[in-house]
């Protein structure tokens, strides 16, 4: 006798009138009867579920008493989970487990391939009923409802023009902060970096006071002084909106948030050290909004340019740069992928951090803490068959053969080294035990650089170079390439120096340009990288042989032709 046979007679007999008969109300039989059938076509959907895994070869489960925790629940959001029809139902480190009502759906393989991406984890795919998909469902609103700290600063612009009008050069600092109260004198810092172009705040904890300094143009300079009453409410302050804990002064500690600005966004990564007699704060200021640099702007002479604009047009091999930090390294490759980023090409960076976010191309931020390091990133970012991959650094042996690997298999890989020269990198990627035979053929150029500050043209004069130095400089002269060479035998040597004004804030400088070296690593240079033992020395003899252009000579040209000091040049390179 089947259920629903079972029902009819049980609603016959029950709706029958008599002295001893059992009086039901029609509407009970009616409850009954539907929960019945309910419970028979949720059975059959199981049933369907199990078949449907048998036909794809996949594992099926019943969700129905299985404990799904939170940590699986916040996997994906409820609204894409509906979306998709599927939910995540277990999670630990190593394992991640999702259950789909169609497993061949493509929304469902692209959230499990994100999934493993995203957790460096296994996954696995279950097909799962419609009645377990809604238990799932039905446990999100078991989530406890966490409030969104707002990392944002709203400054209005009215508030921030106020200070910057009287924000002219690093002396008014102080003048504006004595005005300000300590409510406002967090703004009053944060307006008057932007006003000055300052890339870092530093606000430090001494002996005899708390210093505001701030860094223009790669130096850092002393800007003001704070009460330590005055110190304390801003560290606080900055703690809060950067989402770090007030309770924890003896640990370091990084943040960051967002100044929303009508011109554009600026970004502000924190940094917190417990020191002797304080807490030491550093914010970076990114402004989300300026354009990308371009190559042109970068200050390459004419035939660096060619050169490198010739290389990147290659569809595979490996371009490094290399320079110690702040060498503007990372700018380079930004210029670089600018001229790269066009439709049909995919580029995926792996940075740390993602300092500008660019259009176009897919930027990834590794977390060490959790186990997403370079190299990891490195191995996910290939399965997602990029054209151009762009790796923040390489740090490490598995980064490098990753890397190498690569870019042998038709793929333009760009990335940095900290070393001092261009012909450095060679040996550091050996000592690293990156193999001779994979490492000659991969690689295309290397490139050194550093930044120099541009001498301020309002107050820009002649100035006189010592004997000793200037014989230094005759000497790097005559090393240049013949057709430089000659060029600069019809310019008087002659070079220039900046005492400071109004204009330049009494500094002197304002704003940067590269200079730069180009290795370009040839035949010839491929057979003695081949050979293993090669050293610095060598490669840079060998670069010599080629032409190139050290970077201390682009200096002294970029010297010669008022750009920069001579002094500035020899303070950014031995």
């Amino acid at each position: 006798m089947s259920d629903f046979q079972t029902i009819g007679d049980l609603s016959n007999n029950q709706t029958q009138s008599g002295s001893g008969g059992l009086q039901v109300s029609s509407g009970g039989v009616e409850e009954k009867l539907a929960k019945k059938m309910g419970q028979v076509a949720l059975k059959d959907r199981e049933a369907e579920a199990m078949r449907l895994a048998q036909s794809v070869g996949l594992p099926h489960i019943d969700l129905e008493s299985f404990p799904v925790g939170p940590q699986a629940l916040r996997q994906i959001p409820l609204e894409r989970a509906k979306k998709i029809g599927a939910v995540c139902f277990f999670a630990d480190q190593e394992e991640y487990r999702v259950g789909a009502m169609d497993p061949g759906k493509e929304e469902v393989q692209v959230f499990l391939k994100e999934l493993e991406d995203k957790n460096q984890a296994n996954t696995a795919l279950y097909v799962i009923s419609k009645k377990s998909f809604d238990k799932v469902v039905e446990l999100y609103k078991t989530l406890p409802t966490v409030k969104a700290i707002t990392k944002d600063v709203s400054i209005k612009e009215s508030d921030l023009e106020s200070v910057q009008v009287d924000v002219t050069d690093l002396s008014s600092l102080q003048r504006v902060l004595e005005d300000a109260n300590a409510t406002t004198s967090f703004v009053s810092i944060l307006a008057s970096g932007l006003k000055l172009d300052a890339s870092d705040i530093h606000i430090e904890a001494e002996e005899n006071g708390i210093e505001v300094r701030v860094r223009l143009d790669g130096v850092l300079h002393d800007a003001a002084k704070l009460p330590r009453e005055t110190y304390r409410q801003i560290v606080s302050r900055i703690k809060l909106v950067s989402a770090l804990k007030l309770n924890i002064t003896d640990k370091p500690q990084d943040g960051r948030f967002s100044i929303k600005l009508k011109g554009g966004d600026v970004d502000v990564r924190v940094s917190t050290i417990p020191t002797v007699y304080g807490e030491s704060i550093v914010m970076r200021l990114l402004a989300q909004s300026r354009e990308g640099v371009s190559l042109e702007s970068l200050g390459l002479s004419e035939d660096d340019y060619n050169i490198l604009k010739r290389e990147i047009e290659r569809p595979n091999g490996m371009i490094i740069t290399t320079g110690p930090t702040g060498s503007g390294k990372s700018t380079t490759l930004y210029a670089i992928m600018k001229i790269l980023n066009k439709p049909g090409v995919k580029i995926i960076t792996l940075e740390d951090p993602v300092e500008y976010k660019v259009e176009g191309i897919n930027q990834s931020q590794v977390e060490p803490d959790k186990g997403y390091t370079f190299a990891k990133g490195l191995k996910s970012m290939m399965r997602q068959d990029p054209d151009i991959a762009m790796v923040g650094e390489i740090r490490d042996l598995e980064t490098a053969e990753t890397a190498v690997q690569a870019s042998l298999t038709g793929h333009l890989i760009l990335s940095t080294l900290h070393t001092n020269s261009a012909a450095g990198a060679v040996p550091r990627f050996l000592s690293m035990g990156t193999k001779p035979f994979l490492l000659a053929p991969a690689l295309n150029c290397i490139i050194g650089q550093r930044l120099v500050r541009k001498l301020c043209e309002s107050c820009k004069e002649p100035s006189q170079i010592e004997e000793g130095r200037m014989e230094e400089i005759k000497a790097q002269i005559a090393k240049m390439p013949e057709k430089l060479k000659k060029l600069v035998e019809t310019k008087e040597l002659k070079f220039f120096s900046a005492p400071g004004c109004k204009a330049c804030g009494s500094i002197g400088y304002k704003g940067r340009i590269g200079i730069y070296e180009i290795f370009v690593v040839n035949e010839d240079a491929e057979k003695r990288i081949l050979a293993g033992e090669i050293s610095e020395y060598d490669i840079a003899k060998i670069a010599q042989e080629q032409g190139m252009v050290t970077m201390i000579q682009d200096g002294i040209l970029k010297a010669l032709d008022g750009i920069t000091s001579i002094d500035e040049v020899h303070r950014v390179i031995e």
